[in-house]
Parts: structure tokens; sequence; C-alpha cells
């Protein structure tokens, strides 16, 4: 039996996510699914505009059979701390292949262009890009004999480099994506959880995600934009101190205090703090990880010294139970104190919405796991 691994955001969990995990069904009919997912927060450093309980129950119910936590301090970080942890945790968790989205559906060239950047020489071709004036993300794709421009290309990449990297004995396979991964508008029944995220107040997104997940997620709604006044005061509070939070780095903080004073929202902050140097992206993860108070030096120390799961129907079970004797690291299926850090950032993530349901979010995160027959 195959044991297939997902690294998902579901941000939220859409018909093309459904179509992901209907095409690995149908090429490994007798297969185990197991997801690893980013939490309240993502890794492009928005709030998850569903909570990852929800992202749980609906992913349990459209064919995934294992859930895992990815911790937040490797879900909002770079594409490569991304790449590592989850890589490590399905690894952990045993599967045999790892499959994914992919613009460009070609694993082999993928495959050599990784190969490509796991060399000494790419690493001078970097630091040449970089002294231009570059920025990083820039810099890495002008280094390669082929450029790679899109998104899920450049993820596919990052895991593919884990798995040389580190040995792991994983397949991987990837399902051609019908969208585009930042287009904005809803043309197709498959489309990006960009364009449903945009559209969420404006328009009819029912079509486009199964109706267990229009359901749940119509209920309690997060957008990053609802957490700015609390960034605003942070900052604020904290002017002569935001340099000890990770990314935050080079003098900008002093762009920062500058421009708090200019900025009513989100993204009118990144908008004027933004130059050629910082990405949108990297911006907008240094300020998240200010508004959860993440520093450098809790970057500098982490570690997976665990694996959450989220939830699990019986045949995941069956596979947790099969294998918890060959994992090097504990697997919680209930809270621990090593998860006070993620209880920490449920608390920012429940802190906008109504008393009764951050009471029943801060419940959730330390009495819940999900269980499906």
């Amino acid at each position: 039996m195959k044991k297939i691994g997902i690294i998902a955001e579901f941000n939220p969990f859409h018909n093309g996510h459904k179509y992901l995990i209907d095409n690995v069904k149908k090429m490994y009919p007798e297969s185990i699914i197991i997801a690893v997912i980013s939490g309240n927060f993502t890794q492009r450093a928005d709030s998850s505009i569903m909570n990852k309980w929800d992202k749980t129950k609906v992913a349990l119910l459209n064919g995934i059979d294992l859930v895992a936590e990815l911790p937040y301090e490797y879900t909002v970080n770079g594409a490569d701390d991304f790449a590592f942890a989850s890589v490590k945790i399905l690894n952990e968790l045993k599967i045999d292949t790892l499959v994914f989205g992919s613009e460009s559906d070609d694993v082999e060239v993928l495959k050599n262009i990784a190969k490509e950047q796991l060399d000494e020489n790419y690493k001078e071709k970097v630091k040449i890009q970089l002294k231009k004036g570059i920025n990083y993300p820039t810099a890495l794709n002008n280094a390669l004999s082929k450029k790679i421009d899109s998104p899920n290309d450049i993820l596919a990449l990052s895991y593919i480099r884990e798995i040389i990297k580190n040995n792991y004995n994983i397949d991987f396979i990837s399902v051609k994506r019908t969208n585009s991964y930042h287009d904005k508008e809803l043309n197709n029944k498959i489309t990006s959880a960009t364009s449903i995220r945009e559209n969420i107040h404006n328009k009819d997104i029912n079509k486009y995600m199964p109706s267990n997940s229009y359901k749940l997620l119509k209920e309690n709604i997060s957008l990053t934009e609802m957490y700015f006044p609390y960034l605003k005061y942070k900052i604020i509070s904290e002017i002569d101190n935001l340099d000890k939070y990770h990314e935050v780095c080079e003098g900008i903080e002093n762009k920062i205090k500058k421009e708090i004073f200019n900025s009513n929202s989100f993204d009118e902050l990144i908008h004027n703090i933004k130059s050629k140097r910082y990405t949108y992206s990297k911006i907008k993860r240094m300020l998240l990880n200010i508004l959860v108070s993440f520093t450098k030096e809790e970057n500098e120390n982490k570690i997976i010294n665990y694996i959450r799961i989220l939830g699990f129907n019986k045949n995941g079970q069956k596979h947790l139970n099969s294998i918890k004797k060959e994992v090097n690291i504990p697997i919680y299926t209930k809270f621990n104190k090593k998860m006070e850090n993620e209880l920490k950032y449920t608390s920012i993530y429940a802190s906008v919405f109504n008393k009764d349901y951050f009471d029943y979010l801060i419940k959730k995160e330390i009495t819940e796991l999900i269980r499906f027959n």
C-alpha cells in the first residue's frame, strides 16, 4: 500500500485541492494519504481564512486519512524552512511518495534544477546576483540555468532538494495545476485560493469549493486585515525594540517606525515599507512575526521535537499505530506543554472574534483531535 504525502495550506480548501486528492486516489486506489498543513497562519504570512480545526475536518471529509500540523516557526518562514519541516514530518510519518501541484508538471526538469541548486557553484552565482542589489528570491532564480517563475514549482524545488539532501527514501510526483496560483479572478470551476479570498465578500464562491468546505468557511472568516489594529499597537508600544523579531533586519525597523504612523491598513503599511530589496512576502512575514512576538532567538533555536496530529480517520489511525515505534520524535494526539507557543499563536488568531468563538478556539486547541470513522 502506498503512503502518499501532501503539503498544503487549505486556505481555504477548494476544488483544486479536491482535484489533487482525487488524482492521487486514481493513481493509487489503496493508498493512505497524509497531509501536513499550516495552522492558523500561513506561509504567505496571512491569517488562515479558515481555522486549522475546520481545515482538518474538511480535509478528512474529502479524502485525506491523516492530518499533521506544521508548526508556526516553520510555516511563516521562507520556502526552505517551510519545505525542510514539512518533508521531515512526512518522512517521520513514513510516506513513500510526495505528491505536489506543479505549473510545469515536469518532474525530471525540477529534479535536475534541484540538483543544480545543491551544487557549490550555484551558491557563488547567487552571491554575485545579491551584490547587484537584487532581492533574494530573484537572485536565486537568476542564478539558475533555467528560470522557474511559478510559485508551486518553486516550492516543489524546495521539497525535492530536501528529499535529495537528506537522502530520504521518498519518490515525488506532480499533478499539473489547472489554474494560476496568483489569479485573482474567478474564471473556472477550479480556481486559486487567492481568487476565493479576494472575492469572498463580493461574489458567490460556492461553486469553487466542496459544499462541506464552503459551509464551514462562511461561519467564521479570518482576514489578515482584521489584525492591523493589534499590529499597530504592538509596533508603537515596542517602537525601539522591533529589531529583536525574526526577519526585521538591516535597519528596516526604522522604516517601520516611520511608516506605522502613516498607514491605516496592512497593505498600506507594506506598500509604504516596500523596496527593491524586500519582497512583499518578506515584509508581510516580518510584520506577522512582530504581531505574534516571534523573535530571532526563537527562530535560531527552533527544532522539530514533536509531531502534532490534528485528525485522522480509521485508516489514518491504523497507519499511525503501525509506525509509532519507528518514529524518532514524539507524536502527540493531545495538547502537550511543548505546544505552548502554538496556544499563544491561536490566542492571537482568535483575538479578532467575539468572546464565545475565542473561547471555542482556545478549548479546541487544548482538547481537540478530529476523528472520522
